[in-house]
């Protein structure tokens, strides 16, 4: 079959796990859901269970009602098994299709965590009191709030970063007229309007399911075309760890897999506080929590396509918040990468993420720390992957494009070795004409394989004197990006869509002319 899709990198997975402490962790995440089990606050999910051979009783809780779910391990077992091991995630542009197959090692990198604030990036000219001839441009940061329009922006940049395969809402939207009824619509409105790869996002309201499918059909061109070319799809925290199924999420996935669309199935414990830090106890715990998530949707409907969304992080012991910066954290996902390939479920995973609160140094080394790490795990889907900063609390459209960079750099790095009898018998007529020649250079035979693209080029940002410009030629390129107009819907399909999709705000309407 002749399908266009986003290329990735194709990598050799690094494995931290070996075949047995994979199958112990198997064994220890099904022996927990024998005991204790889980606790379900949704009384349809402890019925489907019971239904199908789990053991649930009731438990006294001081507030709601909640069931203990015993699992047999072959329930398990079999109802992972009947997840689908390759996932298409559609585009607008359908040549930004991403095919997710569990046993291909293919790596996507994406956007992800709807962070609450923005930070703004402005030079300001700065004069030495010793020299005053001597000036400098330094970086100023503010922080904004989120809003649609904000949204929008990151969206459109996003569409223009060439390393960015999906987009998943980075930003909360914040605006003073967004509710939690017509949230749903917006941010997807605001994300399907601005770029044309595939988007993702969590629900915020069960009730606007139908109206966000109803939007992406139209854009698609009609229901069947859309579950063809699922141009969106969701995530669903099913867990709040350890070990409790969270009602409204559960009433989520039960309306998101009877649409027919994909879910990733994700699950974030940190370790030390709601998982063990431990490395062998945080992936046997969240190991056991997606694996029932996944459960879930196969009991639903057999076959709904899912992603082990696993997002482990570890506890900070000072303050017990989230420390991304670490290696437990790439300990955590590269075991989770191996556990979903075992399942034959592919990987939705997390890298990019730090502790730093600006673009800088700091920033720099805790990302390419996770961005390399889990990118050489085979995870396909990775999120977090572009402008976060302050762990998941803020995006800076100026650090998406530091990402880019670093990302783009990692996946040349990545890319499989081109030897073969070919290269070699080429490399040998080379070696013959440069010692033949006067010069005895290989530079003439360099170009060839700069207009094959296997050879990289500089850092885009560097500065050619004795000083450090990365983050004002970074804010130069990013101005240069945005500048460019954006992938608009045409103007028919943007009046079809506020016609039938009640709450969208009117300041997102686009006028005539700006469709693509």
């Amino acid at each position: 079959m002749n399908e266009s899709f986003r290329e990735g990198v194709l990598v050799k997975p690094y494995e931290r796990l070996n075949q047995e402490q994979i199958e112990q962790l198997n064994s220890a995440s099904l022996q927990i859901l024998a005991d204790p089990g889980v606790w379900c606050y949704n009384e349809r999910a402890a019925d489907l269970f019971k239904a199908h051979g789990a053991s649930v009783s009731e438990e006294p809780q001081t507030q709601g009602v909640c069931w203990r779910v015993s699992f047999p391990p072959g329930l398990v077992t079999e109802a992972v098994a009947q997840a689908p091991s390759r996932i298409v995630m559609g585009a607008r542009n359908p040549q930004n299709k991403l095919v997710l197959d569990a046993q291909v090692p293919r790596v996507y990198f994406g956007s992800g965590s709807e962070a609450n604030v923005w930070i703004e990036t402005q030079m300001r000219e700065f004069v030495s009191v010793e020299e005053p001839q001597l000036k400098r441009q330094i970086p100023s940061f503010t922080e904004v709030r989120g809003n649609s329009t904000l949204l929008c922006r990151a969206a459109k940049l996003c569409e223009r970063l060439d390393h960015l395969d999906f987009f998943i809402r980075p930003l909360n939207i914040q605006d003073p007229d967004v509710t939690s009824d017509n949230h749903d619509v917006n941010k997807f409105f605001a994300s399907l309007n601005n770029i044309t790869k595939h988007v993702q996002a969590g629900l915020t309201s069960l009730d606007r399911l139908g109206d966000v499918v109803r939007m992406a059909e139209i854009i698609a061109g009609g229901p069947e075309e859309l579950r063809a070319n699922p141009i969106i799809s969701f995530i669903a925290c099913v867990f709040k760890s350890p070990l409790q199924m969270v009602d409204e999420t559960v009433e989520k996935v039960f309306g998101i897999v009877d649409v027919g669309l994909p879910v990733v199935i994700s699950s974030s414990p940190q370790g030390g506080s709601s998982a063990p830090i431990q490395e062998a106890g945080m992936v046997a715990q969240i190991n056991a929590e997606i694996l029932v998530g996944i459960t879930l949707t196969q009991l639903i409907k057999p076959g709904s396509p899912v992603l082990y969304g696993s997002v482990p992080v570890r506890a900070r012991l000072d303050d017990l918040h989230d420390l991304y910066g670490c290696p437990e954290f790439n300990q955590y996902n590269i075991d989770c990468v191996q556990m979903a390939r075992f399942y034959d479920v592919p990987s939705y995973s997390s890298a990019g993420v730090g502790d730093a609160k600006i673009p800088g140094m700091q920033a720099i080394y805790e990302k390419l720390f996770t961005h390399l790490y889990i990118a050489l795990s085979g995870a396909q889907y990775i999120h977090y992957a572009f402008g976060l900063l302050d762990r998941t609390n803020s995006f800076c459209p100026l650090q998406a494009v530091l990402d880019n960079e670093q990302i783009g750099k990692i996946k040349h790095c990545l890319r499989a070795p081109k030897v073969d009898g070919s290269a070699v018998d080429d490399t040998l007529k080379m070696v013959k004409k440069v010692m033949a020649s006067p010069y005895r250079l290989y530079a003439r035979h360099a170009r060839k394989a700069m207009h094959a693209g296997d050879i990289s080029d500089p850092y885009r940002f560097e500065a050619k004197g004795l000083e450090d410009k990365v983050l004002e030629n970074a804010l130069v390129y990013m101005n240069q990006l945005e500048a460019e107009p954006a992938p608009h819907l045409d103007q028919k399909t943007v009046d079809r869509i506020f016609d039938e999709i009640p709450g969208l705000l009117p300041g997102l309407r686009q006028s005539a002319g700006l469709g693509s």
